[in-house]
């Protein structure tokens, strides 16, 4: 298993991040650490991105990756920035190709047989199942896990304490992605410590689920 892909295992949860100042980015992370979850997930869906990676990528102490990567070119800047990993929402031979080429996990979208065998096809073996909660939850995960048998999934999309532990249970869950940690409002009004309370309760969830 690829040695960023077993830190992400790890932890079990991904908090996905969507940061719209790069200048909360820092104190963003030392809530993560504090919370006892020193991984982000910064979603390329703000011009915010890449400064908040770089920024958090420098600290040295979070595993952060760049998510919501829809084309080469961004994968280009995740990389510049300092991400050690990338996300997509969907497969695309485009990006990761563009990820191959870099030396850096790629983790795509995939929620259906075909998308699955396409990730195949390109040499992965860990895939994004998103978006989770409208694909059919814990038991499409299951379900697709039958014939896969060596496909790790990141269940990410509709997912928090109420089902989490549904799909941590699963043997084929390498890790779970989620939101509900870091709220963008939280995030973009400077409540940290909210962040860090999320976020260890998050993790404690995870310890005993």
């Amino acid at each position: 298993m690829n040695e960023i892909l077993e830190r992400l295992a790890a932890h079990r949860l991904v908090p996905v991040v969507v940061i719209d100042d790069a200048s909360h980015a820092d104190a963003l992370a030392q809530a993560l650490v504090d919370g006892g979850l020193p991984v982000a997930e910064v979603t390329f869906r703000t011009a915010a991105a890449a400064d908040a990676i770089r920024a958090i990528a420098a600290r040295g102490d979070v595993l952060v990756g760049a998510g919501t990567v829809l084309t080469p070119k961004q994968v280009d800047d995740a990389v510049a920035a300092g991400a050690s990993y990338v996300v997509s929402p969907g497969t695309s031979r485009a990006v990761v190709e563009r990820c191959q080429e870099h030396g850096i996990l790629a983790l795509p979208g995939a929620v259906t047989a075909t998308e699955v065998q396409a990730a195949l096809e390109l040499g992965l073996t860990t895939v994004k199942f998103f978006p989770a909660g409208t694909s059919g939850g814990a038991k499409a995960v299951a379900a697709l896990a039958a014939p896969f048998g060596d496909v790790g999934f990141v269940p990410t999309g509709g997912i928090g304490p109420g089902n989490l532990a549904e799909y941590l249970a699963l043997p084929s869950v390498r890790a779970v992605g989620g939101s509900w940690m870091v709220p963008r409002d939280l995030i973009r009004g400077g409540d940290l410590d909210a962040v860090r309370d999320l976020t260890a309760e998050a993790v404690s969830l995870v310890a005993h689920p």
